[in-house]
């Protein structure tokens, strides 16, 4: 990519491609291309055609996606598994047809077996049951890898894929019904704080072990791929460590500055003992995360007040 490139960001907005586009803007792309979802159906594939012919983008990261926790995955499990399969089917047959240079397709680190050996190699996939809480945005997630590496052999299309651990940051969602753990908690201990409760409630027992990646980092990473990467094999991107969630719920308790207790509710699903995920393929190649946890939280919620400001203002 060269600083005129034209640059499609597919999910712009949302916590990964926003991440993605201000790292870009940071270092002097100067010819981006987002759309909205009113602007351009990814599910519609007329639609994605018409857009891929009318930009002819010379660069693709596809950071779009139907995204949620362990509940809305639980819940919505047709959704989940058709719509991932539309947006990327959608987004990778056209960049093809659009003759695209090189696309960047994302997925999860969700795409492992659930009883994997840790940390998680790129190697592990598809050796064993997934997850069932969220093994339909799984199966979405291992099919877009599939097709990158299919559309590389069949017809030398330069499409690469990565797998990031759990994120979190700026335009993060923390709906508590559909967001991930670390949002979620964030709201949970705001809500309490504000009603001054006595404790708050956490699903499951705690023990659970997650890795947690700052968006922005997620966004360099994804730069330094398009630039340095280019092979079938998808690579991860993590952190490198990984925190229980009783710690991480602890944390997030003194960020907010709640004063109660925390209360673990272990009716609710523990999902997945432990991920973390092996990203020593990606740091041999000189890249590394900056931002620490505990700064990423801060900031976390700083976005997250500024987002309840926006809401109290409409």
């Amino acid at each position: 990519m060269n600083l005129d490139s034209k640059i499609y960001v597919a999910g712009h907005r949302g916590l990964v491609g926003s991440a993605i586009w201000r790292e870009l803007e940071r270092q002097g792309f100067k010819n981006l291309i987002g759309r909205t979802r009113k602007e351009v159906d990814l599910l519609d594939a007329h639609a994605v055609r018409q857009f891929y012919a009318k930009e002819r983008p010379e660069f693709v990261f596809v950071a779009a996606a139907k995204v949620g926790g362990i509940l809305a995955n639980d819940q919505q499990p047709a959704a989940f598994l058709y719509e991932n399969l539309q947006i990327q089917n959608n987004l990778i047959h056209g960049a093809h047809e659009a003759r695209v240079k090189k696309l960047l397709f994302l997925g999860s680190s969700c795409i492992y077996p659930k009883l994997a050996p840790q940390p998680l190699k790129e190697e592990y996939l598809l050796t064993g049951p997934l997850e069932p809480t969220n093994q339909w945005y799984a199966v979405a997630k291992i099919a877009g890898i599939k097709l990158c590496q299919a559309y590389r052999r069949e017809h030398g299309c330069d499409f690469i894929s990565a797998m990031p651990t759990n994120m979190y940051g700026p335009n993060d969602n923390y709906d508590l019904l559909t967001s991930h753990v670390l949002p979620a908690l964030i709201h949970k201990f705001h809500e309490a704080k504000v009603a001054k409760a006595p404790s708050v409630s956490c699903w499951g027992s705690g023990a659970p072990l997650r890795e947690f990646l700052y968006a922005d980092d997620l966004g360099r990473a994804c730069i330094f791929l398009m630039q340095n990467y280019s092979e079938e094999q998808f690579i991860n991107v993590g952190y490198g460590s990984d925190i229980s969630i009783k710690d991480l719920a602890t944390l997030v308790k003194a960020t907010v500055r709640f004063e109660g207790e925390i209360v673990w509710d272990s009716t609710k699903p523990d999902g997945t003992p432990r991920k973390l995920m092996d990203s020593s393929r990606l740091f041999a190649l000189g890249w590394k995360p900056q931002v620490n946890l505990a700064t990423g939280v801060r900031l976390a919620y700083e976005d997250f007040l500024t987002g309840q400001k926006v809401m109290s203002k409409a």
